[in-house]
């Protein structure tokens, strides 16, 4: 028995200010960020029959300085693509990307509100939650990861037990100032470390060879974390990872399916952070999921940043995950004040599963999402 036809009728496409909750976010190499920009798409798909079903996606870039990605060029990069999807039967992941591909090359941080909100049509086609679709849930609590912006030692330490107070335990302890701070800012971190907990010291690339050796001797001996995007070069990074026993987790420099084929060639670290918007939706990320598992890497399912749509597929793409390869996931909405979905999740005060709803298990807020800015007929 064949399915019934689907076929996508229209793209609107909302842009969203998703104030930053801590109020002001400090990176490595003096960036900071008060807000970021959302693009939020809606697919309304319709069948033979005039059932109709409506998906959505979200592609947050991190300000435009953090990677190659910025909110307008997502918003002019959707204008080239959404045309090419009219017509098309959304459940056909695969296909959707080939024809996203052919329409442009690149720009996955685009592509992937587009690729998510046909994954959330797909469920809601077939009554099953996305992750279901993606390979199985695996039934365990996904525990969360906060991200803390750099700060004084002072200041992380404090900033480390609120969230240990709120049910985390995953913190992402961002360094990048200089050696001596740096060294001081992860002590602070890690001196309350209790049993269970995960520390990731990311540097988001702002570190040389040099400077990150210098920081790693000037810490005292036997604080447990792994040194996440230490350098802005493969070979900077390969470099220091010869010279240290510290794990290295990969991010920025994690791209695509053939940067972790060079990884795993090169032996050049022991997990990495997959973000969604980074690979170009839930297609590719699971793809770069299983590459990872195979490798026997760890991974943290994360997104650049995000609202509650962006934090649902971080959810159903992290609940496929086999417990011994996940660390944690990025609690995206909780970096933002506006909320722009309720979900059915499944949630204690140690973290959060996938609900039973199916797609994404989300009911967007339309009203805080404004007119539609673009929309593809």
């Amino acid at each position: 028995m064949s399915a019934p036809d689907l076929k996508i009728r229209r793209i609107d496409v909302f842009s969203v200010d998703l104030p930053y909750s801590g109020g002001v976010y400090y990176l490595s190499e003096g960036r900071t960020y008060t807000h970021f920009d959302a693009t939020i798409v809606r697919i309304n798909a319709c069948s033979s029959s005039g059932a109709e079903i409506e998906g959505w996606g979200e592609s947050t870039p991190f300000g435009s300085t953090y990677a190659p990605s910025h909110a307008r060029g997502v918003r002019a990069a959707i204008a080239t693509i959404a045309p090419e999807l009219i017509g098309l039967d959304p459940r056909r992941v695969e296909r959707i990307n080939d024809a996203m591909d052919s329409a442009l090359k690149g720009h996955e941080d685009a592509k992937t509100a587009l690729d998510v909100a046909c994954w959330d049509i797909f469920g809601k086609s077939v009554g099953l939650p996305v992750c279901e679709l993606l390979g199985g849930r695996t039934d365990v609590e996904l525990p969360m990861i906060s991200s803390l912006g750099v700060c004084s030692p002072e200041e992380m330490r404090r900033q480390v037990q609120k969230f240990r107070d709120e049910g985390y335990m995953g913190h992402s302890v961002k360094v990048g100032t200089n050696p001596v701070n740096d060294a001081a800012i992860i002590t602070s971190a890690l001196a309350d470390k209790q049993e269970g907990e995960f520390f990731l010291v990311d540097a988001n690339c702002g570190m040389t060879t040099e400077s990150a050796l210098r920081m790693l001797r000037l810490l005292p001996p036997g604080l447990d974390f792994v040194l996440e995007s230490p350098c802005a070069t493969w070979r900077e990074t390969v470099s220091l990872r010869k010279r240290t026993n510290i794990p290295i987790i990969f991010d920025e420099l994690a791209t695509d399916e053939a940067s972790l084929a060079r990884m795993i060639s090169e032996d050049a670290a022991e997990g990495i952070g997959l973000k969604i918007s980074k690979a170009g939706g839930l297609t590719r990320a699971r793809r770069q999921r299983d590459i990872c598992i195979a490798a026997g890497y760890t991974l943290s399912v994360q997104d650049t940043t995000g609202s509650d749509i962006a934090f649902a597929a971080i959810v159903h793409l992290a609940q496929t995950v086999p417990q011994k390869n996940l660390r944690c996931i990025l609690n995206s909405r909780g970096m933002v004040t506006l909320k722009t979905a309720n979900s059915s999740f499944e949630e204690s005060g140690k973290g959060v599963k996938a609900g039973k709803a199916p797609g994404l298990g989300i009911e967007v807020k339309t009203n805080v999402l404004g007119e539609a800015v673009a929309s593809y007929v």
